[in-house]
């Protein structure tokens, strides 16, 4: 599997939002939904506002494949689901500090039990 380049890392994870579509059954891109990213080490992360209700996070979660837009880049990438390995907490505290200027009313769904149980690595292909 790739990994992201640092250059890539620091402009998708500056990114304030992420644009996401997630690949149908069929394999034509499902959205493009704007949702929020995450970095955390050498990792990229997104979550579901929604938790596992979500149509974005199916999608994803069901062929495991789609394509990112953020910060002018443009990448095909692999969705992985987030085990309980206890990144959840780090994921957590990078939401807080990224979007704490948007206040507790949008960052705690985000930081919730429900979006927790929705992360997914996102990863290049």
């Amino acid at each position: 599997m790739a990994n992201w380049s640092n250059e890539e890392l620091d402009t998708i994870g500056g990114a304030d939002e992420l644009e996401i579509a997630p690949l149908r059954d069929d394999g034509t891109e499902h959205g493009p939904i704007t949702i929020w990213v995450v970095r955390h080490g050498d990792g990229l992360y997104v979550r579901s506002a929604r938790g596992r209700e979500g149509r974005w996070f199916n999608a994803a979660r069901e062929r495991h494949e789609g394509r990112v837009l953020a910060g002018g880049l443009d990448r095909e990438v692999t969705f992985v689901e987030l085990g309980d390995d206890g990144l959840n907490d780090a994921i957590d505290e990078a939401y807080r500090s990224k979007y704490r200027r948007y206040g507790a009313q949008y960052v705690d769904p985000i930081v919730g039990s429900g979006a927790r149980a929705a992360t997914l690595n996102v990863l290049p292909r």
